[in-house]
């Protein structure tokens, strides 16, 4: 059966959206999902402390978000916007600009910030900024005049600082994403702590988010069945411990489709994880069969989205949509700041 977009869509009203996080991170809702049976439940996320056990693996994501919206103006003099996706060299960066400047045209921002366009692509939207700042000194800049690339469906009244601290994970690390793997915001260090002492074993990858998780979905992701590239990396003694989990029999529970998307990717057909650095376009959808991800804690998904589709594939569509309504008809809150689904 063809992939259609619109298979993917329902209705929600707008007071829904969470436009902030809950007051304490790990006392927002918690809808849990059993795939076999439908069976659906209603918690809080602190309540995971009683749905894990010693068999279980919790794997994170743990790049850090950074103040990749940037404010600047043209050499012609009109107002732009530029969202840095992600670094090429010390001073070169792929981004999307609200409007798509032409080859060759210096942008101005603050701090003495210049970028000329070296590319653009009209297909992807896409360009390619070379700086005149690089590596610690252009971070340094960026820290002062960036913003934190909130989704633009969330209407926040807080401050930059205030929207940093809320829009990251307590165990980020790794800088580099342009939007929050945002199933993890629900973890304090408090819970994590609690969850170790349980015998919960905790383990750290990285994925860059880019463009690739919250982009719209275009006709050409449907007919080439991929995503845009989003950045990796599994270290060698995480990769060993995750294999030797699930050789063990242990359960594997993704924290965010991040976190699925890295897995599922870095897995061999022998269901072996091989460690390094690598670069994924994985578009995961009805009917994919899952080689490595056994449980999933997520948020609730955007109409539409890619991650829906992943989320549909991993519990299946009527499962998905049966408890995204009893999600609406609860009042429960929805997308990056919302709360969240534990299925498994």
């Amino acid at each position: 059966m063809p992939l259609k977009i619109s298979d993917y869509s329902y209705n929600l009203p707008e007071s829904l959206i969470a436009n902030k996080p809950s007051d304490k991170r790990d006392h927002c809702r918690l809808l849990t999902l059993k795939k076999d049976s439908g069976q659906i439940d209603h918690l809080h996320f602190y309540n995971i402390l009683d749905l894990l056990t010693h068999n279980d693996v919790l794997v994170l994501n743990q790049s850090k978000v950074f103040p990749a919206r940037l404010f600047g103006k043209k050499d012609s003099g009109g107002d732009i916007e530029v969202l840095l996706i992600h670094q090429i060299n010390s001073d070169t960066w792929m981004a999307i600009s609200k409007p798509r400047p032409t080859v060759g045209r210096q942008i101005i921002f603050e701090h003495n910030l210049i970028g000329q366009v070296t590319e653009s692509d009209s297909v992807t939207g896409q360009i390619k900024i070379k700086f005149n700042y690089k590596n610690n000194q252009f971070f340094q800049v960026l820290d002062k005049i960036g913003h934190t690339p909130i989704p633009p469906y969330i209407k926040s009244h807080q401050t930059e600082q205030q929207i940093r601290s809320e829009y990251q994970t307590v165990y980020a690390k790794q800088t580099g994403s342009a939007a929050a793997p945002t199933a993890g915001l629900h973890f304090t260090k408090k819970l994590l702590s609690q969850l170790k002492t349980k015998g919960v074993q905790i383990e750290y990858v990285t994925l860059h988010v880019g463009l690739g998780t919250f982009q719209n979905l275009r006709p050409e992701n449907i007919q080439s069945k991929t995503l845009h590239s989003e950045f990796y990396e599994i270290k060698p003694a995480v990769a060993k411990r995750l294999n030797q989990a699930k050789q063990n029999g242990k359960r594997i529970i993704a924290v965010g489709t991040t976190s699925v998307r890295t897995l599922e990717s870095a897995t061999d057909k022998n269901q072996q994880i091989f460690a390094g650095k690598q670069s994924t376009n994985i578009f995961i959808y009805p009917p994919y069969q899952f080689k490595f991800v056994d449980a999933l804690i997520t948020n609730f998904h955007l109409p539409e989205s890619s991650l829906l589709m992943l989320v549909s594939a991993f519990a299946g569509k009527d499962n998905i949509f049966t408890a995204y309504q009893q999600a609406i008809k609860n009042k429960y809150r929805f997308f990056s700041f919302g709360d969240a689904m534990f299925i498994y």
